[in-house]
């Protein structure tokens, strides 16, 4: 194979899933010249599982996305079909919101909006190679001879990595929906040092929606009335396209169970680990074993589309038990499938490899992002990807590190998960997983992170000041809200609500710690008209959990003094004497930048970081 330049650049991206269009576009936004490498243009911000954006704890993440600069959410405000809020029953802390996306419409959008962005070049074709020089990155070679000579890579090849699709009996060397796989770069990943492993995950089959009996169906409408995911946007459709629920039954479990020796992932011929919290229906079946039936949801793909997405009903049987399972399944008993489900299964790598920054341990200048780091998930991508990006960007720039703490933001506790604890398993953000979620709420995200996105020169001077316009707004609008209450009005609504009738003057804070609802006192009392949504959710929360949030803000400072206490990044954890063996060996292989990040890790006691602090304590007096 000839060699050739292709030409000197600041950086390349490898991959233009989620994950890569987010970091090419922190990268090219922040002043660097940056090539994204795609395998086909076809798949640019392609959807290949469900077409929808959000969801628990994922909402929180796009909304984080959007504060620090990113596209996710402003693509998915521009291309969504309906919008709900998730959780609206329980608190504000796991209420989430998710859309659904037109898919082909999202991919053409980020693909509009990555062409016309100053800086960034887009080539198809394979990357086979990682260039070094001394430890450091220098260049990116493809499997057609081309040379892109830079100073820093972002890898983002998703599913695609050396991936084979599963359906059945057959297996096909391919990357999701059919799209061509990478084949050649695992192999340089290992030559580099990462330890590479095998992770699985699958898709549902896609039916034509004119053969579905809708009628037979529970409808699952929108929500005109919820705040959009980009703090860019003005709102969320109004006119929504409708979702449908439906359920599995006895007679479908019945054909799984029947055709279980057909099923790769109990026949052998799936060996990889796939994602626990978003399982086959096969899965389903055996393990819940007492349930008689599972959800099932129809979604849209787009508007330019009959094809309809079955949510709930993964699968890699073969496709004449898939065709008799779906058409046992109520409404669906006259249809087509347009698409058959599959399982795939693709290379990723080991994160205790990787540093907070995203940034490879062992070659500077290499970041990772997306699912080639272990997670699942379209949001968790890109957010990633953005991390990863906008990381080389500032290094490139000499500028300190972006890494986000637990207690700053859900792609804080994302990352920190990854690199402190690894992961088994295809990796879901959960609002559990989030020790401080009643702080990291979506509705306050641009709070929290603008200022920083800002600062690292990705959030643009428009988004600023709309931001600071919402904190104005926000801080008139607490000040109102600890204003007196017209003693006749609030005694007559206390009363409404249970309460015993008022013996002295209220506020309106007064009134919703006794868990009266702000939208109630703004109509009772003429108040706060034209407030954003989001900011009167805000508003409504700090007033309503002001005893909480103080303990929060208490255990978060209790940690943050954890956090800044660093530990050498040459300390030789074999030889501190103390520190138990298991203690030592995870030190060693994870090597945390402080104390806080080595309190997280598997196998590391109290005991272990006593003597820890201890040891730093000695090398200060000396």
């Amino acid at each position: 194979m000839t060699e050739f330049s292709e030409g000197q650049y600041d950086a390349v991206v490898i991959g233009a899933g989620h994950a890569g269009c987010e970091a090419a576009l922190a990268l090219a936004r922040t002043g660097l010249s940056t090539v994204m490498l795609t395998l086909n243009l076809d798949s640019i911000g392609f959807m290949p599982c469900n077409p929808s954006i959000g969801g628990t704890a994922k909402g929180h993440l796009v909304r984080e996305i959007d504060a620090l600069g990113g596209e996710m959410g402003v693509n998915a405000d521009k291309t969504a079909l309906q919008v709900r809020m998730l959780n609206v029953g329980k608190g504000a802390a796991v209420q989430s919101l998710r859309a659904q996306s037109d898919k082909n419409a999202y991919h053409r959008e980020m693909k509009r909006v990555l062409e016309n962005t100053p800086l960034l070049r887009i080539v198809q074709g394979e990357a086979s190679e990682i260039l070094t020089d001394g430890g450091k990155c220098v260049g990116v070679k493809t499997a057609y001879g081309g040379v892109f000579s830079c100073r820093a890579v972002v890898i983002a090849t998703g599913t695609y990595l050396n991936s084979d699709t599963i359906t059945g009996e057959v297996i096909e060397h391919k990357g999701p929906n059919g799209f061509s796989n990478a084949t050649r770069l695992s192999d340089a990943l290992s030559a580099l040092g990462y330890t590479v492993r095998r992770f699985k995950t699958g898709t549902p089959a896609r039916l034509d929606g004119r053969k579905i009996d809708y009628s037979r169906l529970s409808v699952q409408e929108g929500d005109p009335n919820v705040y959009p995911f980009s703090f860019l946007s003005d709102g969320v459709p109004q006119a929504q396209t409708p979702c449908y629920l439906t359920y599995t039954n006895a007679r479908t479990h019945e054909i799984i169970l029947n055709n279980l020796d057909r099923a790769p992932l109990y026949n052998g011929t799936i060996s990889s680990t796939g994602p626990r919290y978003c399982p086959s229906i096969e899965t389903k079946v055996v393990r819940f074993s007492d349930k008689e039936r599972h959800q099932l949801f129809l979604e849209p793909e787009g508007a330019d589309t009959t094809e309809v997405y079955v949510q709930g009903l993964s699968t890699s049987l073969p496709h004449d038990v898939q065709k008799e399972m779906y058409r046992s399944v109520e409404g669906l008993e006259e249809c087509e499938l347009v698409r058959y489900a599959y399982a795939i299964e693709y290379d990723c790598i080991d994160t205790l490899d990787v540093l907070p920054t995203l940034e490879f341990k062992k070659i500077e200048g290499v970041y990772t992002a997306g699912q080639i780091n272990g997670t699942s998930g379209y949001e968790e991508a890109a957010a990633q990807g953005l991390i990863a990006g906008l990381n080389a960007s500032l290094k490139l720039r000499g500028l300190p590190p972006l890494v986000l703490r637990r207690d700053q933001a859900y792609v804080g506790v994302l990352i920190d998960d990854l690199v402190t604890k690894g992961t088994d398993e295809p990796y879901r953000m959960m609002t559990s997983r989030a020790e401080f979620r009643l702080t990291l709420r979506q509705d306050n995200a641009d709070e929290r992170l603008t200022q920083i996105g800002y600062d690292c020169g990705l959030v643009t001077k428009e988004r600023y000041e709309r931001f600071l316009s919402r904190q104005a707004l926000k801080t008139q609008t607490l000040d109102a809200l600890n204003g007196r209450a017209d003693q006749k009005t609030a005694d007559a609504l206390v009363q409404e609500f249970g309460y015993p009738p008022l013996t002295g003057g209220v506020t309106y804070a007064d009134l919703i710690r006794r868990n009266i609802p702000l939208t109630t006192i703004r109509e009772r009392f003429s108040l706060l008209f034209d407030l954003p949504k989001d900011i009167a959710d805000c508003a409504e929360t700090e007033v309503r959990y002001a005893g909480y949030l103080k303990s929060s803000y208490e255990q978060i400072e209790k940690a943050k003094k954890m956090e800044e206490r660093l530990l050498p990044p040459d300390l030789d954890y074999l030889h501190v004497e103390g520190l138990r063996l298991e203690a030592r060996e995870k030190l060693d292989r994870i090597r945390p930048l402080n104390l806080g990040q080595a309190e997280r890790i598997s196998g590391v006691n109290p005991a272990d970081i006593a003597v820890l602090m201890v040891y730093l304590s000695m090398k200060r007096e000396k």
